[in-house]
């Protein structure tokens, strides 16, 4: 018997030879075979066993014992592996022992064992979204355990934690040599670095990606291409030139400045493919740019059904907003709502009421609960704005209060400062504010204007209630200077622009900006404006009442 078992067992141990481990194995398995000859002869089971088939497995046979079982084959891999494991829970990423139930008891073998992804990745790379491997804390701790031991078991999770300890297989570790990828938005990273011991030695390398990249020949070569790449691999139509332009606009406009494009590459597709669909619906072998028009704007008309019933409210009256004629203490501010994947502006009233006392600025949202964090901090740079023009030898004595009219769900941000300080100096001065045009643009103490987000949607939710009630060349927008390159308009509005039916203005400091508002010079409103406030610190003299500042 040996004589033919060893020609065998000689030529496989040739092939594995640098396999200490391996070469152990067959040894053992040759002693085995040859103490249990009588197993080979081939004879009939025994009666008992013949008597009760269903005793017959895989699992009970004797000859599974040289069965050999295999967790992973990378045979057909060329390089190091790559591993994106979508699912990371605890027994994808670190295998499991498996069992079969039979006549009331699980029963299992090593040919049961199961690989997981940590080891089909092993000597490569292992990527997992942060987000779907924090919803199983086994997996996580195990992953860290991996790490730092250099080792990974394949156990399953119940064995610590059965309050009858019963024996079960032990497979021996396997060294792992391979690098965790864990890709994830920079709260968690935060989270982790603040409050994980562990996370700050496992994971010394932090790579940032941007959401946007400059906007340059080279890189639109490069956007031209990976739209080509992709027509040609999902089957699309491709791109005319026209097209591919529109589609670098609108990556421009997702990222929110002319000077940068969007990297949010699946935003890009979903529109690439729609667009592809459109050229089809109208029978053209190509797309064209106005097939990527038709899908933005299907893309935009399946999201914005709050500002359709917000734009017939305000046509309606029922949201008051004027577009003509002039206003003491009010002016039309805008504000840009969000309903998660789509995002829209709307003019905003914001009046502003000037009355003898010492309380100073009374921001209405704030006492109503109603504002957030930096809105209040924008209401208080703009009360030090007041202090350090009107009151350096003087106390500020007066009271007035600020409000966003018809506002019920909540306001933050700074980028109503700039109106809000208009709408109360010219409360003061008794001053009329310009209905037809809307401002927007934080302030600082100093008076310079600063920049604001979302500057494109405000223009155009201003613009398309002007063209509701009528465009006459006068209508515009007031914005920061700096707000310039993130000028990324819908078509309509640049034409409206161009025609000279609506205005876009730039400005750098609160005087351009009382200018155009008041049409006055800002001296002169001023001047009011002192006027004012000693004829309210006299008044309020005789009441005894004692200044703000």
């Amino acid at each position: 018997a040996l004589s033919v078992l060893k020609p065998n067992v000689e030529n496989m141990k040739s092939i594995y030879k640098d396999f200490a481990k391996v070469l152990k194995h067959l040894e053992e398995v040759q002693t085995d075979i040859i103490q249990n000859l009588n197993e080979f002869s081939g004879r009939k089971e025994k009666e008992s066993l013949a008597s009760l088939p269903f005793l017959k497995s895989d699992t009970d046979s004797f000859f599974s014992r040289y069965k050999v079982n295999l967790i992973v084959d990378n045979i057909d891999l060329k390089g190091a592996p790559v591993i994106f494991e979508a699912n990371p829970t605890y027994y994808n990423i670190f295998g499991k022992i498996e069992g079969k139930a039979r006549l009331g008891a699980i029963t299992t073998d090593f040919t049961m064992i199961k690989g997981g992804a940590i080891h089909r990745a092993n000597g490569g790379y292992l990527v997992i979204q942060a987000a779907d491997l924090f919803k199983d804390y086994w997996a996580w701790d195990a992953l860290k355990r991996t790490m730092e031991n250099g080792e990974a078991r394949i156990e399953n999770i119940g064995e610590d934690y059965r309050t009858v300890p019963i024996t079960m297989m032990k497979p021996e570790p396997i060294p792992i040599k391979t690098k965790i990828i864990i890709i994830g938005n920079p709260y968690i990273y935060q989270l982790l670095y603040s409050h994980d011991e562990g996370f700050q030695k496992l994971f010394k390398i932090r790579a940032d990606f941007d959401t946007v990249m400059i906007r340059n020949n080279d890189n639109i070569k490069k956007y031209a291409k990976f739209i080509c790449n992709l027509c040609s691999k999902e089957g699309l139509a491709h791109f005319s030139p026209e097209a591919v332009a529109r589609i670098v606009d609108y990556s421009s406009r997702i990222a929110g400045d002319k000077q940068k494009l969007s990297t949010r590459f699946n935003e890009i597709v979903e529109v690439l493919y729609e667009s592809s669909a459109w050229s089809q619906i109208a029978g053209s072998s190509i797309v064209e740019k106005d097939h990527v028009e038709k899908a933005i704007d299907e893309k935009i008309f399946r999201s914005n059904l709050p500002e359709e019933r917000l734009q017939e409210m305000i046509e309606r009256k029922n949201i008051l907003v004027d577009t003509k004629g002039e206003v003491v203490g009010q002016i039309n501010g805008l504000s840009v709502y969000g309903t998660g994947d789509y995002s829209f502006g709307r003019p905003s009233r914001i009046t502003a009421q000037v009355y003898l006392g010492k309380e100073g600025v009374i921001n209405i949202e704030r006492e109503a609960k109603l504002s957030g964090n930096i809105h209040d901090k924008g209401v208080l740079i703009l009360s030090g704005f007041m202090g350090g023009k009107y009151a350096k030898n003087k106390p500020l004595t007066l009271s007035a209060s600020l409000a966003f009219e018809q506002s019920y769900g909540g306001v933050d941000g700074d980028s109503a400062s700039c109106a809000e300080l208009i709408a109360l100096l010219s409360s003061i001065a008794d001053i009329p504010i310009k209905q037809n045009l809307a401002i927007t643009g934080s302030i600082n103490q100093k008076g310079q204007i600063q920049p604001i987000g979302g500057v494109n949607q405000k223009i155009e939710g201003f613009f398309r209630i002007c063209k509701t009630n009528g465009c006459d060349g006068s209508h515009g927008v007031v914005i920061p200077i700096k707000n310039i390159d993130n000028l990324m308009l819908e078509s309509e509005v640049i034409d409206y622009v161009q025609q000279g039916k609506f205005n876009v203005y730039a400005i750098e400091t609160i005087d351009e900006a009382i200018e155009l508002m008041t049409g006055f010079p800002a001296d002169e409103v001023h001047d009011k404006v002192e006027a004012r406030l000693k004829n309210m610190s006299e008044e309020a003299r005789r009441y005894n009442l004692k200044g703000t500042g």
